[in-house]
């Protein structure tokens, strides 16, 4: 049996020992520590473990900025990160480092464990987070305020009509294709050709990852739905 290889890093150690404990009790983890004043990424170019549980210092961003560097050097190497109390601010700047899921440092065994293998398994539980409606209003915000400022945003991958971006836009308010074809008055199936037109633009596994992929790279319009 293949095991999960996961990796703590974390500024206590009383918290890493006793998430390293919890997790050992799984038949299917090997578990590796690091200290945070230890180099990481080297550790992790050693072990290239399965998953990351990285504590988010958002005091300095330090457990921010090495999520980043994590996604960015080791893609197959999916973090989750652990903040004490994440709100929807939090969320939004996990969001933009690329983790895959996004816990409270409180959260139950049972939930940890089975957040890891979903991530294991190539599932993004924290798109589960950002289809929420008062989240991404949130941050549909934060990208209108960016955009505001006169910083560019990324292409996306394939060009979307404007009937595909304003049925996005709905999308990340957490609507139906029912509440969308309402809402522009065509059919339910038409709605559903869009969406399948945009999956495929984005390459995306589904609706949630289509909204993450259009959040973290700033695909979403600023001028919102039109």
């Amino acid at each position: 049996m293949n095991k999960i290889t996961v990796m703590i890093i974390d500024e206590e150690v009383f918290f890493r020992v006793g998430v390293r404990q919890v997790l050992l009790q799984q038949s299917d983890f090997e578990v590796v520590d690091c200290d945070p004043a230890q180099d990481a990424l080297e550790i992790i170019d050693a072990k290239l473990p399965n998953i990351v549980l990285l504590g988010s210092n958002l005091a300095n961003h330090s457990g921010l900025e090495l999520g980043r560097k994590i996604a960015r050097y080791y893609p197959n190497t999916k973090v989750v990160m652990l903040s004490p109390d994440p709100d929807d601010e939090e969320l939004f700047e996990v969001i933009k480092t690329a983790a895959v899921a996004c816990l409270n440092r409180n959260t139950a065994t049972q939930e940890l464990v089975s957040t890891i293998r979903r991530a294991y398994r190539g599932e993004y539980p924290i798109n589960e987070l950002i289809t929420t409606p008062k989240v991404a209003r949130r941050v549909l915000k934060q990208f209108e305020d960016i955009s505001s400022m006169g910083k560019p945003m990324e292409a996306i991958i394939a060009p979307l009509t404007r009937r595909e971006i304003q049925i996005l836009n709905y999308v990340t308010e957490g609507n139906t294709n029912k509440q969308i074809a309402r809402d522009l008055g065509i059919s339910e199936q038409t709605i559903k050709s869009h969406v399948s037109a945009i999956l495929r633009k984005l390459n995306a596994n589904d609706r949630a990852h289509a909204v993450a992929l259009a959040i973290r790279n700033g695909w979403i319009p600023v001028e919102g739905k039109s």
